[in-house]
Parts: structure tokens; sequence; C-alpha cells
């Protein structure tokens, strides 16, 4: 797939106030400072697209940017920031639920993972979440710049090898670097399937 454009169109902290036309989107969420914004400027080739920030839970609402005029990418907050109050948290928490629930052009979820981390309890607590609400989701692991080839190889093995301890089957798994571009051609096509399907909100 071939990027052509891509715009920021709306931040918002309700589902209700998402866009109201009917096309595909493609949710991106992870734990704090795990790359999403780094990824997402990757994929649609514009540096500055996505914010990012050396300070980790910055994303606070559910940012919507259209691509090629045809679909969307939606930079979703990070889950498990601890330094957030409570109150902060449980806003958090139904602010991305509702997305992720009620969200019917949400037609996958990109969970991103920090290939240089061993499999955490809250990223295993999210996966079964998704899992018992049929959620569909694809798993992404980031920075895989950081570590050699052979090691980044060796973690994500590591890391599905204990996922499969409760999942039958895993959904599909990508390894990206958004330094080096690495798995753009792979996300982007398998969105390109994806974008064929019709959506049960038509």
């Amino acid at each position: 797939m071939i990027i052509n454009n891509a715009r920021f169109v709306i931040s918002n902290s309700k589902v209700s106030a998402c866009p109201a036309d009917v096309r595909h989107e493609y949710a991106f969420i992870g734990r704090s400072n795990v790359g999403k914004s780094s990824l997402i400027n990757m994929l649609t080739g514009q540096k500055g697209l996505a914010m990012t920030s050396a300070t980790p839970g910055k994303t606070m609402l559910i940012n919507h940017f259209l691509v090629n005029d045809s679909w969307y990418i939606v930079d979703l907050p990070g889950y498990g920031y601890a330094r957030r109050g409570k109150d902060s948290r449980e806003k958090l928490r139904t602010m991305i639920e509702g997305y992720i629930l009620n969200r019917a052009q949400m037609t996958n979820l990109f969970v991103l993972i920090d290939s240089r981390h061993a499999p955490q309890k809250i990223d295993l607590e999210f996966f079964d979440w998704l899992g018992e609400n049929s959620v569909p989701f694809c798993i992404v692991f980031t920075k895989a710049d950081k570590l050699g080839n052979e090691a980044v190889k060796n973690k994500v093995a590591d890391y599905c090898k204990i996922l499969l301890e409760t999942w039958e089957e895993l959904p599909p798994v990508f390894i990206t670097s958004s330094e080096k571009g690495r798995g753009r051609e792979e996300l982007l096509e398998y969105i390109s399937q994806l974008n064929k399907l019709p959506l049960e909100c038509d």
C-alpha cells in the first residue's frame, strides 16, 4: 500500500464524538512509552503526524488520523501508567474500553509491546480481556532496532510461547522498528487486506 496523505482529524474523550462517517478504523494501543506515536508516524511517512514525547502517558484522548482519505488510524491512550491518580486511570480505562467495545468501525486493534521486555502481567491481562470480548487484534513488537536480529527473534518466540500456555492460537504477530522502518510494508499490507472487508455498520 502506498500512503499518499494522512492528516489529523479530531481528538475526543467519548466514543459518541468520534467521526460519524463509516470507514475502517485501525486502533493502536500499548503501555506508556512503547513507541506508539513513532510507529504511527513511520506507517504514514509523516514524522510529526502523531505527537511523540520522552515523557510517558502524554496521549490522553482518542485521536483520529485519516489516511488516503479512505481509512483511519486511531491513537488510543496508553494503559498502565502508574503515576496517574486512581480517578485519572479509571477515566482512561472507561474511555479505552468504551471505544474498543462500542466502536463498530474499529476493524482491528494493534497492541504494541516493547520487544525488549518479557511478558508483563498488565499486558497478559489485557490480551485475556480482548479474547473474552472477542476483539480482533494483532500483536506488534516495537523497537526491534534496540536488539540484534537473533535476539529480537528469540524474545518474540519466548513471548509467544508464554501466550500459548493460555491461548489455543495466536493472533497475527508483527516485528517493527520505527527507526529502521521495519515492519512497515507488512503492517500496511495487512491493513490493505482488511480494508477489503465489509463493515458491519455499513
